[in-house]
């Protein structure tokens, strides 16, 4: 499952992301991890020193490589320069899947062992000085939207994403790739004021919304969020010394989380397991059309010099059946070959 953790700044949804990330590994599922904040901190809280975080390779610097890679031989895409961040999958096209090895894997995805089993991170790269006032960040979260519009992931797999900040992945069509998004929301104005504005923007694209309410520790805390929220309220993670170690640099074992926060967690996972079942392959490649349409028409045509609307492929439909998987599949043995 694709899974999208989101929130304003400081509301805790990194290190809540990164819990999950543990959890699911402690399960033995397979985890892809992926840093798509303009702050990377991810890393960090899967237990990478600062100067190992650093020196993750950037998904934003290697996006002409993974452009190659995906397009395949889709014959619709004429080279990887005439793709934008919402080109879609055809048949030709490569896809992905979460338990395996291919080259995009290779150049960007790092692996990280926990004492709890082992994920894959990848990360978009920071937001640098020679960035400013010549790039969007969007530019560099384009790679994951590309990413997650290739990908064929099944039931017991997941790619949990740690999204940039508030209401910014609302600039791309990012935002309705993901099976569930958890909107993690401390109880204060503040924090209830980006879930309305997350669901007032979602509410036409069907996005399934799940708030984890953060830092609650005391009933009135409790009894806010479920006023402000109602239905929209999963769950809630209280106070946690582990947390506070594991932010003091501390490497603490997940068995020593408290009981309360481990049954969050598994919460977490018992939604998102429930969100397989709701997955519509069709609503999700036509979403994916539609942003690549708007994203051509407003600017994409302009930088391309040609007419990208000529890049879908409608008889396509990403992961409807094993047949379409294999179409897609077709080139992947020989590139690695």
């Amino acid at each position: 499952m694709k899974i999208a953790f989101v929130g304003k700044g400081g509301s805790g949804k990194t290190t809540l992301s990164a819990l999950f990330i543990r959890h699911l590994a402690a399960a033995g599922r397979p985890v892809i991890a992926v840093d798509a904040d303009i702050n990377q901190h991810l890393g960090p809280a899967l237990g990478l020193t600062d100067d190992q975080a650093a020196g993750l390779p950037s998904l934003g610097a290697r996006l002409p490589e993974i452009k190659e890679y995906l397009r395949g031989d889709n014959p619709l895409i004429g080279s990887a320069e005439e793709m934008i961040k919402t080109t879609p999958p055809g048949r030709g096209s490569r896809l992905l899947r979460i338990v395996e090895e291919n080259p995009v894997y290779a150049a960007c995805a790092r692996p990280i062992a926990l004492d709890e089993g082992s994920v894959r991170l990848l990360a978009t790269g920071a937001f640098t000085e020679e960035d400013l006032g010549v790039a969007c960040y969007h530019s560099k979260v384009g790679a994951v939207e590309l990413l997650l519009n290739h990908l064929i992931d099944g039931q017991d797999e997941y790619v949990v994403t740690d999204m940039t900040a508030g209401s910014d992945s609302f600039a791309s069509g990012l935002f309705t790739r993901f099976d569930l998004t958890f909107l993690v929301a401390e109880p204060t104005r503040k924090g209830i004021s980006v879930y309305r504005q997350y669901k007032e923007y979602a509410r036409d694209f069907g996005v399934t919304l799940r708030v984890v309410g953060n830092k609650v520790q005391r009933p009135d805390d409790l009894a806010f969020l479920r006023r402000e929220v109602g239905d929209d309220l999963l769950t809630t993670f209280g106070q946690s010394d582990w947390v506070r170690r594991l932010e003091q640099g501390a490497e603490p074992a997940l068995s020593l989380l408290e009981p309360a926060n481990r049954s969050t967690l598994e919460e977490l996972k018992a939604a998102a397991d429930a969100a397989f079942g709701l997955r519509d392959p069709r609503k999700y490649t036509a979403q994916a059309v539609h942003f690549h349409l708007r994203n051509a028409e407003s600017w994409g045509n302009a930088k391309v010099g040609r007419d990208l609307a000529e890049q879908v492929d409608p008889e396509f439909v990403l992961g409807l059946d094993g047949a379409t998987a294999d179409r897609g599949t077709a080139g992947l043995g020989a590139a690695r070959a």
